[in-house]
């Protein structure tokens, strides 16, 4: 049985899927890409370390939507280029013409220094988001669309039931049902 690490990323059908969506329907689809080393894109076109680029059937040569990289020949300012994007540098594809499509979260670097660092369990001090360097997009830096894993019995780290917020009324939500122990689950906080 594969585990989920093990597993390939979606990031690539779910590309493949929008670009034939966006086809089928006359659209024109947009790749935005976080710009760094690994991208092969003309870089005056480059602003605040992103780029958009048409992937529609007229504006490329040889499209290949990979599992690794997405591969084509477009022209800018009339002169043809080798443009070679690495998926994972991919943060949407959207339809020129509505809108429509879908973000993905920007691939931030693993190294030592962006990890969070563990708090001592004497300090007693409840943990702090830990800010990611280069986050450059409003919506993603968003405290709101913060992600936790919580235990599937609701239960968060100081032991109060998932999304309890003491309100004036002491209405809490009721709990979710317990199911399994410490299996894992995913709360938005808000």
């Amino acid at each position: 049985m594969i585990s989920a690490i093990e597993s390939s990323s979606t990031r690539p059908y779910l590309i493949r899927a929008l670009y034939e969506w966006c086809t089928d329907n006359g659209f024109t689809p947009y790749v935005a890409v976080q710009v760094d080393e690994s991208v092969q894109v003309p870089r005056e076109y480059v602003k605040n370390g992103e780029i958009v680029l048409n992937i529609s059937f007229d504006a490329t040569s040889a499209l290949k939507l990979g599992n690794d990289y997405i591969e084509f020949k477009a022209r800018f300012a009339g002169v043809a280029r080798d443009i070679m994007v690495p998926v994972n540098r991919v943060i949407a594809i959207y339809a020129r013409e509505n809108g429509q499509g879908m973000a993905f979260p920007p691939v931030q670097p693993a190294s030592v220094q962006d990890l969070p660092q563990p708090v001592p369990a004497d300090k007693g001090a409840a943990p702090v988001a830990a800010k990611t360097k280069g986050a450059s997009r409003g919506a993603d830096s968003d405290p709101a669309r913060v992600v936790h894993l919580v235990p599937a019995d609701g239960a968060d780290a100081e032991g109060s039931p998932t999304g309890a917020k003491p309100s004036r009324d002491d209405e809490t939500p009721p709990k979710p049902p317990a199911g399994g122990g410490a299996r894992p689950s995913l709360k938005r906080v808000k």
